[in-house]
């Protein structure tokens, strides 16, 4: 028996297969087509093509798995957050969703904070509303094509499109509605103060749901698609950064997580809600039933390697250019990278902030510009944690996945940047792991999280803060902090340019 975890991601689809142990047997990923950007800033995906990688992701690891549909117990769902999915009456996209990085409705973020008050905001979602979340996109859609606007009956999540395909039904968990600037967070239901303030029909939205619990079955139509058997029951699932958590076994007080993909957070538990009063971290409620977790967001964490080997370095794999980053002296000859390439959420809610490199000379080669961004991305993450500790929720240690846990440098150099113990799993498949893991509690074989993540989470290897490198990071920290306060009036007078 086997219990499948599906998560849909920016570049693609994983399905997992979780035995009963919880212990990761097959997994197989699908590419989706590269998102869109027909102006800087802007990013859009097709739901369809999520909805065609992830048949063809369970496909494929129950092939690889050499099993029968049959064996698949549950089904539990992870995916991008704050993506708008707009259906028609008929359940038809009706156009491409605006996904998280997309940053283009700063006018429909303003409108919001005028037309409801910033205040009423927080109090009402208990975060401040930001271009990257999904309400303002839904706003820039009414203000920008009133057309599709006219045509909206319905509103899913990207993860929740795929459940659409899967059941028919319209759903979401409280852990990924947290994100769109609808939900109140504290209760734990969408907020028909954001809805009614703002005149928007409270009918689009799916019902929202625990995340293990059961929001529909397999349909015979999406079992005869994807060699799945009908009836299979589909758990609500979460946001990917609250599925991470899971997967990283982020279940009590005191436990810290940093995830790199595509973009970069670091994750801590909350018995309670917590706010920091500027809005520079989000507090969402956890995958877990009145639990919650504080965030720091950093935009393009993972997309900046990415985008520096696509740019300069198409031949070469990561590992070769971690390998080449080692050779470059700690704080790479005083050159900083700001990983800002799609704005930045923490701490600064800018969407019109610009990466940059700052500090470079004649002397830098690659390997100081890829040690750069590799500490630039530490750095950013930093700012994260450093909020996280006023909030009180101090880390004795933070358990690392996602791209930065394969790489010993790496992981190696979060250790020194956060001064703390960093420790890496035995299991690193992020959001789908922590989906099925999900899907395991939902049909009642634990009863809790908890008792799951204790059975099936285990640390693998821990790297320890050095002494002298951790002392120079912070000298280094501090010259990072002091650059975006620089820069900001310039980002703003490029932004105005470039509109």
């Amino acid at each position: 028996m086997y219990w499948l975890g599906l998560d849909v991601g920016t570049g693609g689809s994983r399905a997992l297969l979780a035995d009963a142990a919880g212990q990761v047997r097959f997994s197989f990923v699908a590419p989706h087509e590269d998102m869109r950007m027909e102006r800087p800033l802007w990013a859009e995906q097709e739901p369809q093509d999520w909805w065609r990688a992830s048949a063809a992701a369970i496909t494929g690891v129950l092939k690889t798995a050499n099993v029968d549909g049959s064996a698949i117990q549950g089904i539990g769902l992870s995916g991008q957050m704050h993506g708008l999915v707009l259906l028609d009456e008929a359940g038809e996209v009706i156009r491409p969703a605006l996904i998280w990085c997309d940053q283009r409705s700063q006018p429909q973020v303003d409108f919001i904070n005028a037309k409801v008050g910033a205040q009423n905001v927080v109090r009402w979602t208990a975060n401040p509303v930001l271009t990257g979340f999904t309400l303002p996109k839904l706003l820039w859609v009414r203000d920008n094509e009133p057309q599709s606007f006219a045509r909206v009956r319905h509103f899913l999540l990207p993860k929740d499109y795929v459940r659409f395909k899967l059941t028919g039904e319209l759903a979401s968990d409280v852990s990924d509605a947290s994100g769109t600037s609808m939900l109140d967070v504290v209760k734990r239901a969408w907020s028909m103060e954001m809805m009614s303030g703002l005149g928007l029909d409270a009918s689009i939205l799916p019902k929202v749901y625990e995340s293990s619990e059961v929001t529909g079955t397999m349909s015979a139509q999406a079992a005869e698609v994807t060699g799945l058997k009908s009836g299979i029951p589909v758990m609500a699932g979460a946001g990917d950064q609250a599925a991470s958590a899971i997967g990283n076994g982020i279940v009590a007080p005191g436990a810290v997580s940093c995830t790199i993909g595509t973009s970069g957070v670091v994750f801590a538990f909350l018995k309670q809600p917590a706010y920091d009063p500027q809005g520079r971290v989000h507090t969402f409620c956890h995958a877990i039933p009145q639990a919650w977790h504080v965030m720091g967001v950093t935009q393009g964490a993972g997309l900046s390697l990415q985008w520096l080997r696509n740019q300069l370095a198409a031949t070469c794999s990561y590992d070769d250019l971690t390998r080449e980053a080692e050779t470059a002296p700690r704080g790479a000859h005083g050159l900083f990278w700001l990983p800002y390439l799609m704005g930045e959420r923490t701490p600064h809610l800018d969407a019109r902030a610009r990466a940059a490199w700052i500090g470079l000379t004649a002397k830098h080669r690659r390997a100081e510009l890829i040690r750069s961004v590799l500490e630039g991305v530490c750095f950013s993450q930093n700012d994260g944690l450093e909020i996280i500790r006023q909030l009180g929720a101090a880390p004795a240690s933070v358990r690392l996945s996602g791209g930065g846990a394969k790489s010993a440098f790496w992981h190696q150099l979060f250790a020194d940047v956060f001064r703390v113990p960093v420790a890496i799993l035995d299991t690193q498949e992020g959001s789908a792991y922590g989906a099925a893991l999900l899907a395991l509690v939902g049909t009642g074989e634990y009863a809790s999280a908890a008792e799951v993540c204790a059975r099936a989470i285990k640390e693998a290897a821990i790297k320890q803060p050095q002494p002298d490198a951790a002392e120079f990071y912070r000298k280094c920290y501090r010259v990072y902090a002091s650059l975006y306060p620089a820069l900001r009036p310039t980002f703003e007078s490029i932004g105005s340019l470039d509109e």
